[in-house]
């Protein structure tokens, strides 16, 4: 989103590297007769010392001029700082077939001339320009030369920027645009950003509405939580499995059916767990790029990583007009690419399953996803409440040890709220019928049918009903019995003007030595103490037994899709909190000195926007049942910040703890970023995020789609999460004032921005990309987490994230509109999107085909020769 004027550390380095070359030609001649050049430059860095290349890119193509103005220029890479003795080479091309696989020139150019410069050159030139004569290749004198002019990124001032008027074609000077090749900058202020690393950098410069000019840098990151994120959840999945088969074999002797249930279910656990452990194994071993490239996408052992997931940020520098950002993560859909998508996806999948489970005669009990998710809500709360209750009732015999009557009275206190809310969570029709299910005989004669429902199963006539009533009843008097105890206490102190006079030490021991039952305040309380917590124990043995066997049926019924599934869920899962986490990360770092957006972070907590680009047709609509549920489920998550240990990178890495149905990410921040946060934040209050899901399919399978095939997936995931976001709008309304929400030029209001976003999602209209544009919209609006997907975030991504880069320049900085293609065309075709492409498959050409192109909306094309057939 637009965030407060406090960039990542790691853009300004790695984008200021170096100085910038424009380059311009000037008298080319064509390489046939009467013929007008399309010139293109090829750029090489040179180290002068080893005489090897540093780094190669090459300008886009000027079509038709003799004298190109181009929007690419040189620049350095970090790892490699400018010298005066970097040498850079200049070869010209004249272009007649626009296609190149890689940096090089195109496959059908004709070489028009060569010219070479230093640094030191420029550095001495009159006015930080240089005019060169091209050169053929054996050195003799070409026709046409090169001008290249020097711009000093960090010193541009406003007054540079108004004077940059070259004296070219007015359809040429628009932009400047440089790179700067991958590697982590040395910088002391990077620690807190030591999630993100192998920046790629591009520079522009675009004129405004009044012949202006602006500054724009776009920088795309890999992330050091696609691998971290998914290795902490497998060893969280393994850890909660085995805990998960330890509670079964806790179960103690059961009749032989539910014995023989359960050894089945523990072999699946077992095998669910050596499966995760040989997978986190090959993930320790892996070393290299922090990213999973497309080509991947299906590997098993990479089946937990986030497909090519980067950040990007969008840097604008106007005249008199602060800097603004804006981010967006990039990544493939979150889906189970390994497991293929025969079958659906996990939607379908899950609410198939679901419906066997109901109808299909198992040798188990059924029960509900929300009697299971009890059970475990249940198991959770024992396990977390009998230690504090015990800890707490051991506080209040130590209080009267010391005769403390307000010690007493405040160890009570909390006792009782604790013990109270111990009993409220057992308070469940769930646990009694559990308990019931558990000592009824499982058998059926022959002839009857297996058991399947809960009201099907016969009580055990050795089985007391009202059992469970009586010791869930107990740990209630239990307490009673203590805190009337602390009542006759305190009666029998003598009242000195409401003060608690402290005791001397030697009189207080003479109280204790003397066992006097009226003095001896811990020796009156010890037995009804000791008494609660035998009370809480058995309910916590007989809770535990009974949810254990809730899951053991749930499981038991599952067997073996059920599984299955689960592990589908997690992979899925761990892909998208993998992404959710380094986008929060992006977005905390970028508003840490904003204090509506802080206020706005712990009061309501942010809205996790992901834009998806799958078609409903064909094997997307399974990656978009996959997608669905997975954005669905970090509803589950919640985010802390923490102060870190030390300021060294390792202490400075997210960490997940929790298990399935609730994970919480810390995220460590230094000791003085720390300190700078709200109250509440820095109490560890917890930070909700709220993922909503946005589909529109842009390409020729949506087409079938559309005409032949269902879209109801789409149309449902769209009106659904409209509800959430709206929903959302409403409570932030309520709790933050507007004036915590950033500002953008465009005042279009909120409100109105969502009803017309209600009305499009309920539109039947083909390709409706409004959606995804008016989402996108009142995301930053809401200073949320932008998110754009398709299947790899490599192709249709790259076009959406392009179009959204141009269309906030235009509408909010002014871009001219008569370069907003050029612009378009200029960042598709040089920009962070066409490295990422190189990045992921070798190759400089976006996967379309030419139906795929005649089945997109015109704006989401990518320009001629950036596109082909490739295996991707």
């Amino acid at each position: 989103g637009l965030a407060s004027p406090r960039p990542l550390a790691s853009s300004q380095s790695s984008c200021q590297t170096g100085s910038l070359e424009e380059l311009e030609c000037r008298d080319l001649i064509g390489s046939g007769r009467d013929r007008t050049p399309n010139a293109l430059v090829q750029v090489a860095v040179i180290d002068p010392r080893e005489q090897y290349l540093v780094s190669q890119a090459c300008t886009e193509i000027v079509e038709g001029s003799r004298d190109p103005l181009f929007l690419t220029g040189v620049t350095f890479p970090p790892e490699y700082p400018a010298s005066p003795e970097t040498l850079v080479k200049l070869t010209v091309y004249d272009v007649r077939d626009k296609a190149r696989d890689n940096v090089s020139k195109p496959l059908s150019s004709s070489f028009l001339g060569s010219a070479t410069f230093s640094v030191s050159d420029l550095l001495r030139s009159k006015d930080d320009q240089l005019t060169l004569n091209l050169r053929s290749s054996d050195g003799v004198l070409a026709v046409g030369t090169v001008l290249v002019s020097r711009v000093n990124m960090g010193e541009m001032e406003e007054g540079d920027m108004d004077h940059i008027t070259a004296d070219v074609q007015q359809a040429q000077k628009c932009t400047l645009v440089c790179e700067s090749s991958q590697g982590t900058p040395n910088d002391k202020d990077n620690s807190p950003l030591t999630v993100f690393k192998n920046p790629v950098c591009k520079v522009y410069k675009f004129q405004t509405v009044d012949s202006k000019w602006m500054l724009v840098r776009e920088q795309m990151e890999e992330c050091t939580l696609s691998f971290s994120i998914p290795r902490q959840l497998l060893h969280l999945y393994i850890q909660e499995d085995m805990r998960r088969i330890q509670e079964l074999r806790d179960l103690g002797e059961l009749s032989p059916h539910w014995d023989n249930l359960r050894k089945e279910v523990i072999g699946r656990y077992g095998q669910v767990i050596a499966a995760y452990q040989e997978t986190l194994a090959e993930l320790n071993k892996i070393t290299g790029p922090s990213f999973k490239p497309s080509c991947s996408k299906a590997q098993r052992y990479l089946e937990f990583i986030p497909i090519n997931l980067h950040t990007q940020r969008m840097r604008v520098t106007c005249p008199r007009q602060t800097d603004a950002f804006y981010d967006v993560i990039t990544v493939g859909a979150p889906a189970a690419h390994f497991q293929g998508f025969k079958g659906g996806g996990l939607q379908r999948l899950l609410s198939r399953h679901e419906a066997e489970k109901k109808s299909t005669a198992y040798q188990c009990i059924y029960y509900s996803p929300e009697h299971t998710a009890k059970a475990q809500e249940v198991l959770h709360s024992v396990g977390h409440l009998q230690p504090l209750i015990s800890g707490l009732a051991d506080q209040l015999l130590q209080a009267a040890q010391q005769h403390s009557m307000a010690g007493l009275r405040e160890a009570l206190k909390t006792l009782a709220g604790k013990t109270e809310q111990f009993v409220h969570a057992l308070k469940d029709e769930l646990v009694k019928s559990a308990l019931l299910a558990l000592h009824a005989n499982p058998g059926h004669k022959d002839g009857q049918a297996p058991l399947k429902r809960q009201d099907s199963i016969p009580c055990h006539k050795e089985y007391d009903e009202e059992e469970w009533d009586r010791v869930w009843a107990d740990v209630a008097k239990s307490l009673n019995c203590v805190i009337a105890m602390v009542d006759k206490l305190q009666e029998q102190e003598p009242i000195n003007n409401n003060q608690e006079q402290p005791i001397p030490k030697q009189v207080l021991a003479d109280v204790i030595t003397s066992h006097n039952p009226e003095g001896d305040w811990r020796e009156q309380l010890c037995p009804l103490v000791v008494r609660l917590k035998e009370c809480v124990a058995e309910v916590v043995v007989r809770a535990r037994r009974a949810m254990t066997f809730v899951l053991l049926q749930e499981a038991a019924c599952s067997i073996p899709q059920g599984l299955f599934l689960k592990q589908r869920r997690d992979v899925v899962f761990s892909q998208a909190l993998a992404a959710l986490a380094c986008g929060f990360v992006m977005r905390l770092y970028a508003g840490m000195e904003d204090k509506g957006f802080l206020r706005q972070l712990h009061l309501v907590g942010l809205v996790a926007q992901f834009e998806s680009l799958l078609s409903t047709y064909s094997e997307e609509i399974g990656m978009l049942e996959d997608m669905e549920v997975g954005i669905s489920d970090l509803h589950r998550v919640a985010f802390k910040i923490t102060q870190a240990k030390t300021d060294d990178p390792c202490d400075l890495q997210p960490v997940v703890i929790g298990r399935r149905d609730h994970y919480t990410v810390e995220v460590p921040l230094p000791r003085l970023a720390f300190q700078t946060l709200p109250h509440e934040i820095k109490e560890g209050k917890a930070l909700q995020v709220y993922p909503v899901l946005f589909n529109v399919g842009i390409n020729e399978q949506q087409t079938i789609a559309d005409r032949f095939g269902d879209i109801s997936l789409q149309e449902r995931i769209n009106q659904r999460n409209f509800e959430i976001l709206d929903s959302y709008y409403k409570s932030l309304s309520d709790k933050v004032p507007s004036e915590c929400l950033p500002c953008f030029q465009t005042q279009t209001d909120l409100k109105d921005l969502l009803g017309t976003l209600g009305q499009n999602v309920v539109t039947k209209k083909r390709k409706n990309v409004e959606i995804l544009w008016l989402a996108g919209t009142i995301c930053r609006r809401l200073n949320g987490i932008r998110f754009t997907s398709c299947k790899s975030a490599k192709d249709r991504t790259s076009m959406s994230v392009t179009l959204e880069q141009c269309a906030l320049l235009r509408d909010e900085h002014q871009l001219n509109k008569d370069y907003f293609i050029r612009a378009l065309d200029c960042m598709r075709r040089e920009g962070c999107r066409i490295e990422n492409v190189q990045k992921n498959i070798k190759c400089r050409k976006y996967a379309f085909n030419m139906l795929q192109l005649m089945a997109f909306p015109k704006i989401y094309r990518p320009p001629e020769g950036t596109y082909g057939k490739v295996d991707s």
